[in-house]
C-alpha cells in the first residue's frame, strides 16, 4: 500500500521491551515496536502467539506486568482513562446486545460516551453510509449476516472519531466475499485519517491491508518491516525442486552465485535467488544435469507473505490459525 500525506511519522503507538506471563507460560516476550500517526499496521502470527494479549494490554483490559506501553502520547499503566478515549475497538468475538436495532447499538455507544445529541445522531448517519447499514438501521442485530455485525462493530468503534481503531481479528469467520468487502471498509477508515492496528492470522489480509507487519510467533517478535520489504528478504525470485537426490542436489547449488539461500523443505527444496528466477533455471538445469541428479519437480514462483512467515517461523499458519512444523532451514539452523 502507498504510503499517503498523512503518514508523516509522528509516533502514536510506542512498546517497549513489554513482558506478560500467566503462571509459567510467557505469552508476551519482550517485544518492542512503533506505529506511527495514520498507518495500517499488522500483528500477523497464528492463534496463541501473543497478539491478542499485546492488544488487550495496549487496550487497557490487561494490566502491563513489564515494559512501557503508551498510545496516542498517554501511558496504559498512569492514564488508562486517556487511552479509553483516544481509542475503538472492534473484538475478535461478537459483542452486540441481539436484541438492540443497529441504530439504538450506535446510539447507546454515543450516549455512554457522553456524546451531544446532536454530534451523536449526525455520527450515526456518516457511519450507517459508510458501512453500507443505512438501510438495516431499524434491524435488530441478531437478523444480521456475519459481515454485517463485522461492520456495525466497526461503526460502533468509530462513534468518538477515535485516534487508533484497534481490529483483533476481525474477518475471521467470513466467507472470502465478505471479507474482502470488510478490507475496503477498513481501507475507507484509514483514509479519514484513523490509525489502524490490526490482528491477524490470515497472510493475504496482512499483505494487502498494511502498511507496516511485525510478525509475532511464540511471544516476540521475529521480523518487521513494510509487506514488500520482508518478501524482498527472501530474493527476487523462488524456485522450488524436487529431484531423485536432494541432498545431494543442494550441494552442488547452494555455491552458485545468485543464490542468496535455500531452504530443505519435507518432499524437496527452495532456492531463494536475486535475479529473475527464469534466467537463473537454465544454468540450475544444466548444473544438475550435469551431476547426474533428475529432476521431477520445478516450479518458480514470487515470494509470498506465506514464505516469508515459514522462513522466519518455520511453521505455517492453516486457515484455522493452528500451526505445523513444515522444515528446516537449509545447514540445520
Amino acid at each position: 500500500m502507498p504510503e499517503t500525506q498523512q503518514k508523516h511519522g509522528e509516533i502514536i503507538i510506542s512498546v517497549e521491551n513489554l513482558e506478560h506471563s500467566y503462571k509459567d507460560f510467557k505469552a508476551v516476550d519482550g517485544i518492542s515496536f512503533s506505529v506511527k500517526k495514520g498507518e495500517i499496521f499488522s500483528f500477523l502470527g497464528p492463534n496463541g502467539a501473543g497478539k491478542s494479549t499485546a492488544i488487550n494490554i495496549l487496550i487497557t483490559l490487561l494490566a502491563k506486568q513489564k515494559g512501557t506501553a503508551s498510545v496516542a502520547g498517554f501511558d496504559v499503566t498512569r492514564d488508562p482513562q486517556k487511552v479509553r478515549e483516544s481509542i475503538g475497538i472492534v473484538f475478535q468475538d461478537i459483542t452486540l446486545d441481539r436484541d438492540m436495532t443497529v441504530w439504538e447499538i450506535l446510539e447507546f455507544h454515543g450516549r455512554l460516551y457522553n456524546m451531544p445529541f446532536e454530534q451523536r445522531r449526525k455520527r450515526i448517519e456518516e457511519l450507517l453510509n459508510l458501512v453500507e447499514l443505512a438501510a438495516k438501521r431499524d434491524e435488530r442485530t441478531k437478523h444480521l449476516s456475519g459481515g454485517m455485525k463485522r461492520r456495525l462493530e466497526i461503526a460502533r468503534g468509530l462513534m468518538t472519531r477515535p485516534k487508533v481503531l484497534f481490529l483483533d481479528e476481525p474477518t475471521i469467520g467470513l466467507d472470502p466475499q465478505t471479507r474482502l468487502r470488510m478490507w475496503e471498509y477498513i481501507k475507507g477508515v484509514n483514509s479519514e485519517g484513523t490509525t489502524i492496528f490490526l490482528t491477524t492470522h490470515y497472510m493475504d489480509e496482512a499483505d494487502q491491508l498494511s502498511d507496516r507487519i511485525s510478525i509475532i510467533d511464540h511471544g516476540r517478535i521475529v521480523i518487521s518491516g513494510k509487506p514488500w520489504e520482508l518478501k524482498n528478504t527472501l530474493g527476487r525470485d523462488l524456485i522450488y525442486l524436487e529431484t531423485n537426490n536432494n541432498e545431494a542436489a543442494v550441494r552442488f547449488l547452494k555455491d552458485l552465485p545468485s543464490i542468496r539461500n535455500m531452504k530443505v523443505k519435507s518432499k524437496g527444496f527452495v532456492l531463494m535467488v536475486n535475479e529473475d528466477g527464469s534466467k537463473v533455471l537454465p544454468l540450475i538445469i544444466d548444473t544438475l544435469r550435469n551431476a547426474g541428479i533428475e529432476i521431477s519437480t520445478i516450479n518458480l514462483k514470487k515470494p509470498s507473505m506465506d514464505d516469508v512467515f515459514v522462513f522466519y517461523t518455520g511453521r505455517e499458519i492453516r486457515d484455522e490459525g493452528h500451526a505445523k512444523t513444515s522444515f528446516r532451514r537449509a545447514g540445520g539452523r
